[in-house]
């Protein structure tokens, strides 16, 4: 009498005949559930748990890798929304921009800030407690028939901001970069509330492009990069931060740059080893901190009297 054969099936799928065994856990597999492995193949569940014991690819200064610049393409997404939004409620544009002072009038008129305002006139910007405007007057832009550039002012700065962010990104890392672009904003921002008269408005992207302009200098710097036309990059928008000085805000250029580079060096160069991340998380917050205290310390100065500007 002949022994009755055995049916083996798959530990996923009791119902469909398998033969083949995972090289890894020695379990039965059905074609559903194999993946080729360098040798034979390996059921789905041993698969993710190989995936999960790989050790991530890291950028050079200690971020995940990112393929795609997402980052980048959700902030020009964010720009592109807030000028729309601003085109069709211009008033966005008085409320959010980047203001150090002013008064406003009953007859809806503005006016130079003084401290001891009348009664009747009330004060708007930074100096009135509307610190947002260091960060929302990032993501505005000029009117399209506004200003010297008008709808090119947006066009401009976003073809900037892609170029320059599907560089630096995937060098840094999403988490970084996110940090380094909010950064060098209200880097710009603070140094118009230093620099520029302080009833001007002041709107735009430059100062994070700024930003990354001065990250895309450093990093190519560390990983050793052919620098010649980094340099010839460089001298570009150098070149254009000054003859752009009465057309633009130099103030908020110089601002972003100042800011971006310092946050890119402290991602760069601070040593190798698992407290990379908290020297580079402590770099991002000392830069926020002394901002926020050179911010204050200008608010502050303004309110007791000091010049306008």
């Amino acid at each position: 009498m002949e022994p009755e054969s055995t049916v083996t099936t798959c530990y996923r799928h009791p119902k469909v005949e398998s033969y083949v065994r995972c090289t890894r856990c020695d379990r039965y597999i059905c074609p559903d559930c194999m993946r080729e492995a360098s040798v034979g193949h390996q059921c789905v569940e041993c698969v993710k748990e190989g995936a999960r014991s790989v050790r991530q690819g890291r950028t050079v200064v200690g971020g995940r890798i990112a393929a795609t610049p997402l980052v980048t393409s959700v902030l020009i997404g964010l720009n592109v929304v807030a000028y729309l939004a601003e085109v069709v409620r211009p008033e966005i544009l008085d409320r959010f921009a980047m203001l150090t002072a002013r008064l406003v009038g009953p007859d809806g008129g503005y006016y130079v800030y003084q401290p001891g305002h009348p009664s009747d006139l009330h004060a708007e910007g930074v100096v009135a407690g509307q610190w947002e405007r260091l960060l929302t007057g990032g993501f505005l832009h000029l009117p399209p028939t506004e200003g010297t550039f008008g709808l090119l002012h947006i066009v401009m700065n976003m073809f900037a901001l892609w170029q320059l962010g599907r560089a630096v990104e995937p060098m840094l890392g999403r988490a970084r970069y996110i940090a380094l672009y909010l950064l060098s904003t209200l880097g710009g921002s603070v140094f118009v509330l230093l620099l520029s008269d302080a009833h001007a408005e002041s709107v735009g992207a430059s100062g994070a492009i700024f930003g990354l302009g001065a990250a895309y200098y450093v990093l190519a710097r560390r990983v050793g990069a052919d620098m010649r036309p980094v340099n010839r990059f460089m001298v570009f928008l150098l070149l254009w931060l000054v003859l752009s000085a009465g057309l633009t805000s130099w103030q908020g250029h110089l601002g972003g740059l100042l800011t971006g580079a310092a946050v890119t060096l402290a991602y760069a160069y601070v040593p190798r080893g698992p407290r990379r991340a908290v020297l580079q998380v402590a770099a991002c917050a000392g830069v926020l901190m002394l901002l926020a205290v050179v911010a204050y310390a200008r608010v502050s100065d303004l309110t007791s009297g000091g010049p306008a500007l």
